[in-house]
């Protein structure tokens, strides 16, 4: 039956809105965001339900939807082929494939694009209910073509893993973190934040503790009163005690436990007996991530641990303070004994202690010193030049140049620090 003219421009035009939508809903489906669909749905909107349903299964969606497409596209050209024969004759072979290839891809393949980057969500759920109807009509078809697909690319002996993703949940949520506001200065902090969040798993608690040479401990077998002036005397709450020698840690002492046992009228301060104030002393290998080691803080109601090293020696102590301060930065109280380390140099340089983390410093100052093999900068110098340099030697690491000012016997204590020119802050 032959179809009138006008008839067939009818359908035409018809075909390519289709295949306008069809285009449209397949790139939002892609680009809709998994968060505020997820919002959506705990609001109660049945409609992102099933577009994350869909997406579950977006493989055998875009299958079903392109196979329609296609349909629809072929359809379509074969109609203006034949208006175009009729027309022109042979000729209107040609006519027929160029006029069709614009309208094809700029009303089935550009057009759709940028509607649907406009508002993704939005069409994704207004045509979901249309798109589950066109994958139950073709997904029959379209598992056979999955099926065909893949077994193709096993004869070509090209490995494929139907689970794969382009990228991990961890490094998606990384990069949306750097390309919100990336020039929004005020941002900077926030996004610090967010990244130490991610980093918990990756950052050990030896790489954050605070090192035994700078913890306070107090000899346990000393009088009680010389103990309760010393308790006074620091800024901390909660200090270890030792007998024999500062590895052999026999408890934790909490100043709010002397005060109460203080309390008491009908005992004097030398007739108490300090060890069993106490708590038992927690030991935790140095290896454990910050993550581990803020879930072991919650679920066993405690501040402080004692950090060892696979010998069992005490290497020092780690917080929940420690912890967080990773997170959002320092913490100051009252109490707390300012660290002074870190300075601006008149050159542009950074002159700093050597027990600063890189850590601290690649978050104060922006800067992306490698810290998977060391923890501070004198550790990061020891580790690169792999000797014990004297005072006044340079060394240039990724960029930055690290001029050792003062050396304690082995110990690095002071270095001047030159960034990259284009990372002076």
């Amino acid at each position: 039956m032959e179809i009138p003219l006008s008839v067939s421009v009818i359908l035409i035009v018809i075909l390519i809105i289709l295949s306008t939508l069809l285009s449209t809903v397949e790139t939002a489906l892609i680009a809709a965001s998994t968060g505020k669909l997820h919002r959506l749905g705990k609001a109660g909107d049945h409609r992102a339900e099933l577009v994350k349903k869909l997406r579950n299964a977006i493989e055998k969606v875009l299958s079903s939807v392109l196979l329609c497409n296609i349909l629809v596209n072929s359809l379509a050209t074969s109609l203006s082929t034949e208006i175009f024969i009729e027309l022109f004759g042979d000729k209107g072979v040609f006519y027929a494939t160029g006029l069709m290839t614009v309208l094809l891809v700029t009303y089935a393949e550009v057009l759709p694009k940028i509607l649907a980057f406009n508002n993704p969500e939005g069409i994704s759920l207004h045509y979901a209910r249309a798109v589950d109807f066109i994958v139950k009509i073709f997904s029959p078809v379209a598992t056979l073509m999955q099926w065909a697909a893949r077994g193709s690319l096993k004869v070509c002996r090209i490995k494929y893993n139907p689970n794969a993703r382009a990228a991990s949940s961890i490094e998606e949520l990384r990069g949306a973190i750097d390309l919100h506001n990336p020039h929004d200065s005020e941002a900077v902090e926030e996004r610090a934040m967010l990244h130490s969040i991610l980093d918990l798993g990756d950052v050990d608690v030896g790489e954050v503790m605070i090192h035994r040479r700078n913890v306070q401990m107090i000899e346990a077998t000393l009088p009680p009163q010389k103990i309760l002036e010393m308790v006074i005397s620091s800024p901390y709450t909660r200090i270890p005690l030792w007998k024999d020698n500062k590895d052999n840690i026999v408890g934790v002492l909490h100043a709010k436990s002397l005060l109460r046992a203080l309390n008491n009228p009908e005992k004097k301060i030398g007739d108490i007996d300090i060890l069993s104030l106490t708590s038992k002393p927690w030991f935790i290998p140095e290896s454990t991530t910050l993550q581990d080691q803020l879930d072991a803080f919650r679920r066993r109601k405690e501040h402080f641990a004692m950090v060892v090293d696979e010998y069992g020696a005490i290497q020092g102590i780690v917080t929940l303070e420690d912890i967080l301060e990773e997170i959002v930065g320092e913490i100051s109280d009252e109490t707390d004994v300012p660290l002074e380390g870190v300075w601006h140099g008149r050159d542009g340089s950074v002159i700093s202690v050597g027990t600063t983390t890189l850590r601290d410093l690649n978050r104060k100052f922006q800067w992306s010193l490698p810290d998977e093999e060391a923890s501070t900068i004198a550790g990061l110098i020891l580790h690169e030049s792999r000797i014990i340099p004297e005072a006044g030697q340079t060394f240039v690491m990724q960029g930055f140049r690290l001029k050792v000012l003062r050396r304690v016997r082995n110990q690095i204590t002071l270095v001047r620090i030159f960034p990259p020119e284009n990372k002076t802050s």
